[in-house]
């Protein structure tokens, strides 16, 4: 009788990673489109988890894993999973911070440029036959130059976005729930958040998303925002009221939007926030290069293969329960 423990895997995982795993545990591949149900029923005899978002961790999911140990997500947000409940039951949650911060950062870079120089419009002009016709032209787009760019979450990727903001030459600033940075932070100043909105041409959103955070921008906070201001969000939906968010791009409360992140995902097919034109929308592609997402699976196959063996994983987000 094997005394390896029994571990489930819900991603697509690489032959080495996979006979990594192979070679500790004994692994149970689940389908990707598995019912709840059967998830439930596979956690009965199951010591660790490695799954991405998709998956909902909350009470049921615990109480249903009585044996479970590690839950090891290939993402950096944990949203999806009720941490609390996760400590309640001895359950150690982790997740991959780090490995995608120049990824997040070089498409929030991108998001800046296209929506200043107004670059998806210019192809649709060329693509659409606009030049060849001598039409109008779009309007004209602005220098980043001599622009205040406002972060808010002044973690990892938002440090890395202020270096690629600064470069372009903006005066940076930011808000977190904190208010000393880390010492290798770049040289920003900080604003209270009220403030930061209101003195921003660019408005970047790099925090995570848990109770407090939830709509941290609404209403409220778009009507302190300047009407030619840009509000980016690569970091998750929930930071932001979409309805709030759609009226506000609607009349013109404010210049528009880069979203790679919308509240629900994928969105309705009726959904008006990405028909607008002054939005650019991707489908959550802060993490989609081949190096980053190998890096993802990679630590978080390293931190459930810590766990079970009576080690500290690299990054846990709930480290209290290692005791």
């Amino acid at each position: 009788m094997s005394t390896k423990p029994q571990i489930n895997v819900i991603v697509r995982l690489e032959d080495d990673l996979q006979a990594q795993l192979e070679a500790a545990c004994n692994v149970r591949y689940l389908d990707f489109d598995a019912s709840r149900a059967d998830l439930l029923a596979a956690m009965q005899d199951a010591e660790g988890i490695l799954l991405s978002p998709r998956v909902r961790g909350d009470a049921e999911f615990f109480d249903a894993s009585p044996k479970l140990r590690v839950l090891s997500t290939t993402s950096v947000g944990y949203d999806p999973f009720d941490i609390p409940e996760a400590t309640k039951h001895g359950v150690v949650v982790c997740h991959t911070p780090g490995v995608l911060t120049d990824a997040v950062a070089n498409l929030t870079t991108s998001m800046v440029l296209n929506l200043a120089l107004r670059i998806f419009e210019n192809e649709a002009y060329v693509r659409g036959g606009g030049w060849a016709q001598n039409a109008p032209r779009p309007e004209l787009g602005l220098d980043t130059k001599g622009k205040t760019f406002g972060v808010i979450g002044f973690g990892r990727i938002g440090q890395e976005v202020t270096r690629r903001m600064q470069a372009l030459g903006m005066k940076t600033i930011w808000y977190d729930v904190f208010d000393t940075p880390h010492p290798a932070a770049p040289p920003s100043e900080f604003r209270p958040l009220e403030a930061l909105l209101a003195e921003s041409d660019f408005v970047s959103l790099h925090t995570n998303l848990d109770d407090s955070s939830h709509h941290l921008i609404g209403a409220a906070e778009l009507a302190t925002m300047k009407p030619t201001a840009y509000l980016i969000n690569t970091a998750r939906g929930g930071l932001v009221d979409q309805a709030a968010l759609t009226q506000a791009l609607q009349n013109g409360a404010i210049a528009g939007a880069g979203l790679d992140v919308l509240e629900k995902e994928p969105p309705t097919a009726n959904d008006p926030i990405y028909t607008l034109p002054n939005v650019i929308c991707f489908p959550h592609i802060g993490s989609a290069t081949h190096e980053t997402r190998r890096a993802m699976r990679e630590l978080a196959v390293e931190n459930l293969l810590a766990v079970l063996a009576g080690k500290r994983p690299p990054a846990p987000v709930n480290p209290e329960v290692l005791g």
